[in-house]
């Protein structure tokens, strides 16, 4: 994500990159990528001392992500941060009351909301009236760099967390309504990842109007490819189901599967005398929807705005806090086996 950022930092003009910062070696690669012309530095505080920054970009693990960010606001500098905002509510919150006082711009990194292909699904979820069943998953068969990649981020975060706020803020978004309960289970299916921390997780949210919420994360070589990409929207007027059928056809497919849609399919549940349904299903083509690397850029160009013009995004701020909160309720009801209820 961090290479995905700096690459549309590279290309948006009203952006100047003036260092990259990482504790090994991607940064190199990555500045080669860029032309080899950004100041390179091992040491975050180092590079905001000597660089002095107008806005950081955070894309480290989520157990980092407080302390870099409150060093960067005492350095008064704008931040978009990757999701999660930070590994829990208080070290959220802190950031975000650190970024009140500094009249700072905190943006996080809610890649789906800047797909147009989601924004659509969330607007014909609603049309199908309430209450409403989300059933959702992404299931990451991982090998190679991306095993370790994973094997690190659980290091502070189960995948129900760290992938599954994406998805409650989708649901949230679509039933516009409170959340009361959760429940949750979850399974340790490697001894490469922490005796405390679990690789595979399901989730159950309750709403207020109604509508329930099912959402599935696993992670390591041994998840399946099956059915491992679900998305789907149940109402009393129908189904609208996100269909990815080329998502299953590469490694790095899978990784960046969140982001894959290609179409839309609206079914209707109408009905004439006899119960045969009276509209045919349909299908809206999402053929020229963004690439991984133009949404990162659209994420950027939020940012910029969000900070040329001064706008109010506390209603963004508060749902990656909400979201958050929620997913590590969930989190919570996996490790003491309990349905959770929601303030």
């Amino acid at each position: 994500m961090g290479a995905s950022h700096a690459k549309a930092y590279h290309e948006i003009p009203e952006f100047e990159i003036c260092g990259l910062v990482s504790r090994g070696e991607s940064k190199a690669t990555l500045n080669q990528q860029l032309g080899g012309q950004y100041e390179l530095f091992d040491n975050y505080m180092e590079a905001l001392r000597i660089s002095k920054p107008d806005a950081v970009c955070i894309s480290t693990y989520p157990d980092t992500h407080e302390a870099i960010a409150l060093e960067a606001l005492k350095h008064h500098c704008h931040i978009f941060v990757e999701k999660p905002l930070a590994d829990t509510i208080a070290g959220s919150e802190r950031i975000i009351a650190a970024a009140k006082k500094n009249n700072r711009k905190v943006v996080v990194g809610y890649i789906l909301r800047h797909h147009p292909s989601w924004t659509r699904f969330v607007t014909e979820a609603r049309a199908l009236g309430k209450p409403l069943v989300m059933r959702m998953n992404l299931n990451q068969q991982s090998q190679g760099y991306m095993w370790n990649v994973h094997k690190n981020l659980m290091q502070s975060l189960s995948p129900i967390v760290d992938c599954g706020v994406h998805y409650i803020d989708i649901m949230c978004q679509m039933t516009q309504s409170k959340p009361i309960s959760v429940s949750a289970i979850g399974v340790r299916l490697s001894d490469e990842i922490p005796q405390d921390n679990y690789n595979y997780g399901q989730l159950q949210i309750r709403f207020e109007d109604g509508s329930v919420g099912w959402y599935e994360a696993g992670w390591g070589p041994m998840i399946s490819d099956n059915a491992f990409f679900i998305k789907d929207v149940i109402g009393p007027k129908g189904a609208v189901s996100i269909v990815a059928k080329k998502a299953a056809t590469s490694q790095s497919d899978r990784i960046e599967g969140h982001t894959k849609t290609e179409k839309i399919k609206i079914h209707f549940s109408d009905l004439d005398d006899s119960n045969e349904f009276t509209r045919k299903d349909q299908w809206i083509d999402l053929q020229d929807e963004p690439d991984h690397e133009a949404l990162c850029k659209r994420e950027q160009l939020f940012f910029l705005k969000s900070i040329k013009e001064d706008l109010d995004i506390s209603s963004h701020q508060f749902d990656a806090i909400n979201s958050l909160k929620i997913a590590l309720a969930c989190d919570e009801s996996v490790r003491t086996g309990k349905t959770i209820a929601l303030s």
